[in-house]
């Protein structure tokens, strides 16, 4: 059983450097790998060898730009049978949900199916996005990275019809060399996403378009049991309604940010 996918290097002139080219290949190797073994046998990949249940495969390379074809290759009967159940949009769904939140994106809304397998996840999903950012990402960055040439990572249900799950750039490498800073800033914000096992989740600043991730400073079984309450009120509190009747919650907090300022997490230290 089989999902098919496309790497794309945006090269005028059909080439591309072979090391950093193999390299990029790899990368997205290893995050269609890491992905689809967490969601089929909720563990999270450690090592990664040709002797396994579920590889990658090359196919066919084409033309426009630079491209690869490749496929996930999913053998176990096992295996199998919960890639059927998941759902081959659901995996290319989680897929970009687990690629963005890597890269401290905002992920675009996930279907009730797809939640319901993230769910299942429970405390696998941060470890799962800590791997993505160890290598595999850096390796998908390396011909952007030194030749400023766009990679992107397609889902190709057919020559027609593909997905687009994640585009990098020579600068997109810098959402995995953030920065804590020493500050302390005052932040008023209501809670969008919460996991209750790590703490960590997204939130949306008062009078913000867009979400921002969120942590603590501390370990999260040391938190206080009723400031963990807290956070999970609010998500529910909100639950459904419109955005008006929002209640927010006021924090203190260190922002991570990016070599260019942009602030991409808070790790919470208190409330205000």
């Amino acid at each position: 059983m089989s999902v098919n996918f496309d790497v794309v290097i945006n090269s005028l002139d059909y080439s591309v450097d072979m090391q950093k080219g193999l390299e990029t290949l790899q990368g997205a190797s290893e995050i269609t790998r890491q992905i689809a073994e967490t969601l089929l046998t909720e563990k999270v990949p450690q090592r990664q060898t040709s002797n396994k249940k579920v590889r990658t495969r090359m196919r066919g390379s084409f033309r426009g730009s630079y491209g690869q074809k490749f496929s996930l290759e999913v053998e176990d009967p096992d295996l199998q049978r919960r890639l059927k159940e998941i759902g081959k949009s659901t995996l290319v769904e989680l897929m970009s949900y687990f690629i963005a939140e890597a890269m401290y994106r905002e992920p675009l809304p996930l279907s009730q199916k797809a939640e319901r397998v993230l769910k299942r996840l429970d405390s696998l999903e941060d470890k799962l996005i800590e791997q993505l950012r160890k290598s595999s990402l850096e390796h998908l960055h390396a011909v952007a990275t030194h030749f400023g040439e766009d990679v992107k990572l397609l889902h190709r249900k057919s020559a027609q019809n593909k997905t687009e799950i994640v585009k990098v750039d020579k600068t997109s490498i810098f959402n995995l060399q953030p920065k804590t800073s020493k500050a302390i800033v005052a932040i008023k914000a209501n809670i969008t996403r919460l996991n209750i096992n790590t703490g960590n989740g997204r939130l949306k600043l008062e009078g913000a378009n867009e979400t921002v991730a969120f942590g603590f400073k501390a370990e999260y079984r040391d938190i206080k049991k009723n400031a963990k309450k807290k956070f999970s009120k609010n998500l529910d509190d909100n639950n459904g309604l419109p955005s008006e009747e929002w209640s927010f919650l006021e924090m203190r907090a260190h922002p991570v940010k990016l070599k260019n300022d942009k602030i991409i997490k808070y790790l919470i230290i208190g409330f205000a």
